[in-house]
């Protein structure tokens, strides 16, 4: 029973704090005022904008392609014959200088062939001063037979008017007659030795022609056994070792020019036709003059290595464009140069242009005129959302240039300077109250790419 009472006891005592905390409550209550109540307003949108740049564009288009080396050199075996030497750095992948001596062929039986023909050179020779001499031998021998002649032919006559008065036997002309002849027998027998002797010499000539024919084929034939790099190169491919015997035509060693690098890029026919601001004064050109026609049209290139985080550029030639265009992905080929693209190399920094290596070409045409740029994704369809005076929204459609990476060109319809809203806005309703925030950065940026500075895109 004492227990149900004190149980009670401790059941009442919680009643009065809860009378005095409703009791406080009420009091607050009274003293306090209603909430305001606050009409509903129009809230502004947070968007991001820009001041529109006007910005001389350099256009550019961008193409994917191998570097392939300028000149590719393949030593062909001219003559016969087994490697005699062969240069200790050859091998594929080594750089070697212009002149150096790649291997040498065994020159016994070509040194053999350049003695046999200087020997009958000199046998040429030989019977040449043979002919010389008779020839002046037989024009001696005529000019005796000659005077001989006319001695005999005046004592004919002498005897034939001593046989007209009767001084002189008939048989002491006929004899004289007979010496006579015989003289101009002689005497035409030797004519005839010296008509003969041009024709002789002619023979010798062409002999001799022969021979000096042979004579310089056999030394031509001693120089192709050295066979030496036409240019600084880097060995591409070796094929032959010491002491083998190679055929002529066989194919011993490849290997690819340093001092120029190109790359074949295929590019969108229609980033093509951007980069070409003018044209050349005159239509009729020369093909010299198409021959300069990236240089009269202002056009150059950048090549650009992308690997990971790591990029890297070389200035570039653009050199010409290729014969054909692909129709399926309705690409142009577009041929650029590299100058000394070793040389350029910078451990750690450049690496050399090697042969194969998948680069990014990017071609650039002459700056346009300065114009107003917007980013690419402040474009929607055919319009831009624009933040008026009174940072109102105004949905405008705009003249576009021409599409770039990561911006457009505004022909019409926008103004430098005027505020163009680049964050996502979503809906976008003309008149709707905005709250812009300029993007200097993104200013920087845009102007930097659009003046191909800083190695942009």
């Amino acid at each position: 029973m004492e227990s149900r009472r004190r149980e009670l006891l401790k059941r009442l005592l919680i009643v009065p704090p809860l009378v005095l905390g409703v009791a406080i409550l009420v009091l607050m209550a009274r003293g306090r005022e209603g909430p305001e109540r606050v009409s509903p307003g129009e809230q502004p949108r947070a968007v991001r904008v820009i001041a529109v740049p006007s910005v001389a564009v350099v256009p550019r288009a961008l193409g994917h392609g191998v570097v392939t080396p300028g000149m590719v050199w393949e030593a062909v075996a001219e003559v016969a014959g087994k490697v005699a030497q062969i240069h200790p750095a050859l091998k594929k992948g080594a750089v070697l200088e212009a002149g150096e001596v790649l291997l040498s062929i065994d020159q016994a039986d070509y040194r053999l062939a350049e003695a046999e023909a200087e020997a009958e050179i000199r046998s040429v020779r030989a019977e040449f001063a043979e002919l010389e001499a008779r020839e002046s031998n037989t024009r001696a021998s005529l000019a005796i037979e000659q005077r001989a002649l006319d001695l005999s032919e005046t004592e004919l006559e002498r005897k034939r008017r001593l046989l007209e008065r009767g001084n002189v036997a008939r048989s002491a002309v006929d004899q004289e007659e007979r010496a006579v002849l015989d003289r101009r027998q002689r005497a035409q027998s030797l004519n005839n030795t010296l008509n003969l002797i041009p024709a002789e010499r002619q023979a010798l000539e062409a002999k001799g022609a022969l021979y000096e024919a042979r004579l310089a084929e056999a030394r031509l034939d001693l120089e192709r056994t050295v066979i030496a790099l036409p240019f600084d190169a880097r060995i591409a491919e070796v094929t032959v070792e010491a002491s083998q015997f190679v055929r002529a035509g066989e194919i011993l060693v490849v290997a690819d020019s340093i001092d120029v690098a190109e790359v074949e890029a295929q590019v969108p026919i229609d980033k093509m036709r951007h980069l070409v601001s003018g044209r050349p004064e005159r239509p009729d050109l020369t093909p010299a003059e198409l021959g300069r026609l990236p240089e009269l049209l202002g056009l150059s290139a950048v090549v650009r290595l992308h690997a990971g985080d790591f990029t890297v550029e070389w200035p570039a030639r653009f050199a010409r464009i290729s014969d054909t265009i692909d129709p399926e992905t309705r690409t142009v080929g577009v041929i650029v140069a590299v100058d000394d693209p070793y040389r350029q190399a910078r451990p750690g920094l450049r690496p050399p242009l090697i042969k194969n290596m998948f680069v990014e070409v990017e071609v650039r045409g002459r700056p346009r005129p300065p114009g107003p740029i917007v980013p690419r994704a402040a474009l929607h369809r055919d319009r831009v959302y624009v933040a008026g005076a009174d940072d109102r929204l105004e949905r405008r459609r705009v003249e576009v240039g021409f599409f770039q990476t990561n911006f457009v060109t505004i022909a019409g319809g926008l103004s430098a300077g005027e505020r163009v809203v680049v964050s996502d806005l979503a809906p976008a309703v003309d008149g709707m109250l905005l709250a812009p925030v300029v993007d200097e950065g993104l200013v920087r940026s845009l102007v930097a790419e659009a003046e191909a500075r800083g190695g942009v895109r």
